[in-house]
């Protein structure tokens, strides 16, 4: 306790830059409204991007990274700094949050008929060139479908949405060498699928 008391002293003197993501979850755990307003400081930007990111609706995402702080605040007590950084916990919340609002929303991007799919097929081609694309988008489809839910999604996330490796890694909070791997990995699987005759 009298390390939060201290912490709370420095937070109203200095602003509370230099105090430690853990320092400031104690001071909240205690009810301390000032540790709050620090934290929000530090981490908007961080909750804000990870959802918006996820989800892609500027307006969603901010109702996410707030239900992730009301969230924050509510389990400060139970934080285990053993079990992980604070940025870690707080980037895996509202990585949950975004995931369970895309289920909500069935536009987790792992079906290549969601909308930057079907933005890809232009209303002005040719009849001949649409149906080309619609039997590589069905062809597409039916390789995706084989592939892991992890690969599929880091494939979709890289090639669709625009994703690097390294935003893939912090959305899925794995390591980047894992991103990479799946990414290389699921785009190889793609290349390699056989090609599904109509009628079959």
């Amino acid at each position: 306790m009298a390390v939060v008391l201290e912490m709370m002293k420095r937070l109203r003197s200095h602003g509370g830059d230099e105090i430690s993501d853990e320092a400031l979850l104690a001071g909240m755990a205690v009810g301390d409204d000032q540790a709050g307003l620090v934290f929000v400081r530090r981490y908007q930007r961080r909750l804000f991007g990870l959802a918006v990111g996820i989800v892609g609706d500027p307006g969603l995402a901010e109702d996410l990274a707030q239900e992730a702080f009301i969230r924050i605040f509510r389990h400060a007590v139970m934080f285990d700094a053993r079990r992980g950084s604070v940025a870690t916990w707080t980037l895996t919340i509202t990585r949950n949050l975004a995931i369970d609002a895309l289920r909500v929303r069935r536009a987790t991007p792992i079906d290549p008929e969601d909308h930057a799919f079907v933005d890809l097929v232009s209303a002005e081609r040719l009849p001949e060139d649409a149906a080309v694309t619609a039997d590589a988008l069905a062809h597409l489809r039916y390789a995706l479908a084989d592939l892991p839910t992890e690969q599929r999604r880091a494939v979709l996330l890289a090639a669709m949405y625009g994703r690097t490796a390294a935003e893939i890694a912090e959305v899925e909070s794995i390591p980047l060498g894992t991103a990479k791997s799946r990414i290389r990995v699921g785009m190889a699987k793609l290349r390699d699928a056989p090609v599904i005759e109509a009628g079959q």
